[in-house]
C-alpha cells in the first residue's frame, strides 16, 4: 500500500521533535496541528488493520496444513523483514546500531519466537477464532504487568474490573478443556490453550521491553530488526525440534502456500504499514481499537471460512474477554494527565501478528 508522501508513516525523531518545539511529552499536542489526513485514507487504514490483522489467524491455519509451524513462521518473518527493512533503508532511515539488533533479538525472542511462535503451534490444536480471543488478553497482561514491575501506578477500580473480567472469560474458555472433557474440540485442545497462555504472557512481557529498551528511531526499521531476528530464532527453532527432516515441500497445498503468502505480504507488510501510519495520523484510543475488534473478525473469519464450532462457551468468553479488553484500554485512555499510563498501545513490536 503506498502513502501519499505528505502522509508518510515514518516517525519523527525525539531529537527533530524538540528542536522544532515539539518534545515528545508534547507529541500529542503537536500533531493536532498537522495537516488532516484524507478521510478516505484513515477508513481505508482502518478497514486493513481489522481485517488484515484479523485474519491472519486463519491464515496461520491454512498454512501449517502443510508447511511445518515454526518453519513457516520463520520464513515468513524473514521474508517480511527483509522487505521491511529495505523499505525503510530506501526511505532514508539510518544504518542500524549494534544496540539496537540487541534490543531487536530480545523482542523478537519474546514476541516472534515465545509469541507468534506459540500461536503458530498451538493452532494445530485449537480453532483460529480460539486461539485470537486467548491473544486478545495480551492488552490485560500488559496492564497488570506493567503495574506489578513499577511501571505505572495501582490500577483504577475500573481497571481491576477489566482484569477480572478478562480472567473469567479466559476460564471460561480453556476450563473444559483442562478437565479434558471439551466437546466438539479436540482431544488435545489442552495442550493448544496452555502454549497460548504461556505465549499471551511471553509476549506482554517482550511489548513492555520493547518500550523501555533502545529501539531504531524509524518504525520501520525496528519492525524489520524484530522481523529478521524472531524469523532466524524460529527457524533454528524449527530445525532444532526437526520439523525440517519431515518437510517435504511437495506436499504444500495451493491453499497453504497462498495462505503463507497472504501472511507475508499482507500481514506481514500492508498490516503493519497501515498500523505505523494510523499511529502517526490518528487518536491512539481510536487505534487502540484493533486490540478487541480483530478477535471477533478472527471468530467470524474462522467460523465462516474454515467451518469453526460458534459454541455457546465460546461467545460468552469471547464476550467477556473482548468486553474486558475495551474497559482496560479506555480506562488508560481517561487516567488522569501526569499519571502514567499504562502501555497497552506498543508500537514496533506490534510487527508479531
Amino acid at each position: 500500500m503506498t502513502l501519499p508522501k505528505q502522509f508518510s508513516s515514518e516517525p519523527v525523531s525525539k531529537s527533530a521533535q524538540q528542536a522544532g518545539g515539539c518534545s515528545a511529552e508534547r507529541m500529542a499536542d503537536c500533531v493536532r496541528f498537522m495537516p488532516a489526513p484524507n478521510k478516505i485514507w484513515i477508513i481505508a487504514a482502518f478497514a486493513a488493520l481489522y481485517v488484515i490483522w484479523g485474519s491472519t489467524y486463519l491464515g496461520i491455519r491454512f498454512a501449517i496444513e502443510t508447511i511445518p509451524p515454526l518453519l513457516m513462521a520463520g520464513t515468513r518473518f524473514l521474508l517480511a523483514g527483509m522487505i521491511l527493512y529495505a523499505a525503510a533503508r530506501m526511505r532514508g532511515a539510518p544504518r542500524s546500531q549494534p544496540i539496537e539488533w540487541r534490543s531487536a533479538l530480545v523482542v523478537g525472542a519474546c514476541l516472534l519466537l515465545g509469541g507468534n511462535g506459540g500461536v503458530t503451534l498451538s493452532e494445530q490444536y485449537v480453532p483460529s477464532g480460539l486461539a485470537a480471543l486467548l491473544v486478545a488478553t495480551v492488552p490485560i497482561y500488559i496492564a497488570l504487568l506493567s503495574w506489578l514491575f513499577g511501571m505505572s501506578k495501582r490500577p483504577s477500580a475500573i481497571t481491576w474490573a477489566g482484569l477480572a473480567g478478562g480472567f473469567v472469560g479466559v476460564g471460561v474458555l480453556i476450563g473444559p478443556a483442562l478437565r479434558f472433557k471439551a466437546t466438539g474440540e479436540s482431544p488435545q485442545a489442552w495442550i493448544g490453550m496452555s502454549i497460548l497462555l504461556c505465549s499471551s504472557l511471553i509476549w506482554s512481557a517482550g511489548s513492555l521491553y520493547s518500550r523501555h529498551t533502545y529501539n531504531a528511531p524509524s518504525l520501520f526499521l525496528a519492525a524489520a530488526q524484530q522481523m529478521l531476528c524472531g524469523g532466524a530464532l524460529l527457524l533454528i527453532a524449527g530445525i532444532a525440534i526437526g520439523e525440517l527432516r519431515h518437510f517435504d515441500p511437495r506436499q504444500i497445498t495451493t491453499q497453504s502456500f497462498a495462505a503463507f503468502v497472504y501472511l507475508v505480504l499482507i500481514g506481514g507488510i500492508i498490516g503493519y504499514v497501515s498500523y505505523a501510519w494510523l499511529l502517526r495520523n490518528c487518536e491512539p484510543a481510536k487505534v487502540a481499537t484493533y486490540a478487541y475488534v480483530n478477535p471477533i473478525v478472527a471468530v467470524i473469519l474462522g467460523a465462516l471460512f474454515a467451518h469453526e464450532t460458534l459454541s455457546l462457551r465460546t461467545l460468552v468468553g469471547a464476550g467477556l474477554i473482548v468486553g474486558s479488553v475495551a474497559v482496560v484500554i479506555t480506562a488508560q485512555q481517561m487516567r488522569p494527565k501526569g499519571q502514567p499510563p499504562i502501555p497497552v498501545i506498543i508500537e514496533p513490536a506490534d510487527c508479531a501478528r
